[in-house]
């Protein structure tokens, strides 16, 4: 089969040695982002973006993914030790995880919980090597009316199936296209919303502003929130492991109903925070025992964190195979390919093998080696938490001013950054997503060309998203999402009108 050829050909682009190496640091970089509060997938690899731009492109998207699969790891150190979520979808793993820490089974529900992300990630790494291929033959089909459809889909999508107020998201997106605007116009070549500063002539740069949206907002938000460290000490032995690994055969239906859960939501824009939360809906649901539930059932482990990283492997899909991101952290991948001088999208796949089979090569290295380093450093990580998060605050905001700094050179940008930050502290405050924001930041320029490009060939006429059955559904199905909304309000509002006494 032509995948495995290619898998293989990436399996040897992957264990060159100084990929191994970069493998090996974005593991343990990525463990200690995951581990510390206040930081996480997204926010880690955007402050560690500007560290690749002079390496080979790669080199750099093994490096900066293997920082992802750590922080998925890391997130569940401290949901399960010290009760804190180290990313939002780890929330569901503390309602089962803390409870077996204070139980004394702390090392059994860390196993439950590493192995499940690693068998949620491997199902989702299968999904993309053999599913991807296709899908990017697929879209070699496509035409700037496709595009922008699609485009449109992943827009409308996050407002229909998002949990926020659909006003909230649209708030955060109208920013974000906001935000694309500025600077010079690629079509007519005239400047937009640049007010005379001659700074923002290339527009806000991705970069700078996802380093502040996630990395300084987040600190804020944590040091008004005065965290402290409490929690459980852990250390796992082998014979934890395979004992937890033998209990973990009899779930073998959760870990099938969690990872089609986690795939279908990273594919479409749902993420890894709905997944983990429906999976645990759903594995509370089906059980024996429901009420053991948030009371230190290993299953409520076991269900959200295949979810979710199933989530946020698979959210790689359509970001490589379309340039459609399907969670913050691959819109900041995104970014990434776009800054090294990658186009995402169906023609990756033909000119650039060693780079997409080298990735996908490396997210099964990188989730093995990720396994093995977290089994294997439980007690080092936890002792990090007992730093004072005064110490490791000023630590992380030097970094994200260096990085920012990096990008031009320019003490502008580092300005920049800080109002980036203090917008994604507001927005934390106020209950806005930020990934709606980021995900109109670096779709806003390529939906604004293919829209402009599709007119063009319509010379203005909206009829050709409906001029063939595909642009057509796929039109259809955005607006659907848009407007799901207002059809569920109608729903709920009619059935309390029926329930209603008379």
């Amino acid at each position: 089969m032509e995948e495995i050829n290619n898998l293989m050909h990436g399996f040897a682009v992957a264990l060159t040695l100084p990929n191994l190496v970069y493998m090996l640091v974005g593991i343990t970089l990525g463990v200690l982002i995951g581990v510390l509060p206040g930081l996480g997938g997204a926010n880690g690899v955007a402050i560690l973006l500007p560290l690749t731009f002079s390496m080979n492109p790669t080199s750099a998207i093994i490096m900066l993914s293997c920082i992802y699969w750590g922080a998925l790891f890391g997130g569940a150190i401290t949901s399960i030790l010290f009760n804190i979520p180290g990313e939002p979808w780890s929330v569901a793993t503390t309602f089962d995880g803390y409870p077996m820490a204070q139980q004394g089974k702390a090392a059994q529900a860390l196993t439950a919980a590493f192995t499940s992300s690693f068998v949620g990630a491997l199902f989702a790494v299968l999904l993309i090597t053999f599913l991807a291929p296709l899908l990017a033959k697929f879209a070699l089909k496509f035409g700037p009316a496709e595009f922008f459809a699609v485009q449109l889909l992943t827009f409308c999508s996050f407002v229909g199936m998002s949990k926020e107020p659909p006003l909230k998201t649209l708030a955060s997106m109208m920013l974000g296209f906001a935000l694309a605007a500025v600077g010079l116009d690629g079509v007519t070549g005239q400047l937009r919303m640049t007010f005379g500063y001659t700074e923002l002539l290339k527009g806000f740069d991705f970069l700078i502003a996802v380093i502040g949206l996630f990395g300084i907002g987040e600190i804020l938000l944590t040091m008004e929130e005065g965290l402290a460290f409490k929690g459980k000490s852990a250390r796992i032995n082998p014979k934890v492991v395979l004992q937890t690994w033998v209990e973990l055969l009899k779930y073998w239906k959760t870990f099938l109903r969690s990872t089609a859960i986690g795939c279908w939501m990273g594919i479409t824009p749902g993420g890894a925070t709905p997944a983990s939360f429906m999976s645990y809906g759903m594995a509370r649901r089906m059980a024996d025992d429901p009420q053991s539930f948030g009371k230190g059932n290993i299953v409520g482990v076991v269900a959200p964190e295949t979810a979710a990283h199933a989530a946020g492997t698979s959210a790689l899909l359509p970001m490589l195979t379309l340039g459609i991101p399907g969670s913050p952290t691959a819109a900041v991948l995104l970014g990434g390919l776009l800054i090294w001088g990658l186009q995402p999208g169906p023609m990756l796949f033909l000119e650039q093998k060693d780079f997409v089979w080298g990735l996908i090569a490396s997210m099964y290295l990188g989730n093995l080696v990720g396994l093995i380093v977290v089994l294997t450093t439980v007690p080092f990580w936890a002792a990090i938490l007992r730093v004072p998060f005064s110490v490791i605050a000023p630590v992380i905001i030097v970094i994200c001013a260096i990085g920012a700094y990096t990008v031009h050179s320019s003490m502008f940008d580092v300005v920049l950054m800080l109002v980036f930050g203090v917008v994604g502290y507001l927005f934390k405050k106020l209950k806005y997503r930020l990934a709606p924001l980021v995900l109109a930041l670096v779709l806003g320029d390529m939906a604004e060309a293919s829209f402009r490009q599709a007119m063009l060939i319509s010379q203005g006429s909206l009829a050709i998203f409906w001029s063939n059955g595909l642009v057509g559904g796929i039109a259809s199905l955005a607006l659907l999402m848009l407007v799901w909304p207002m059809i569920r309000a109608l729903k709920a509002y009619h059935r309390a009108r029926e329930l209603r006494p008379a």
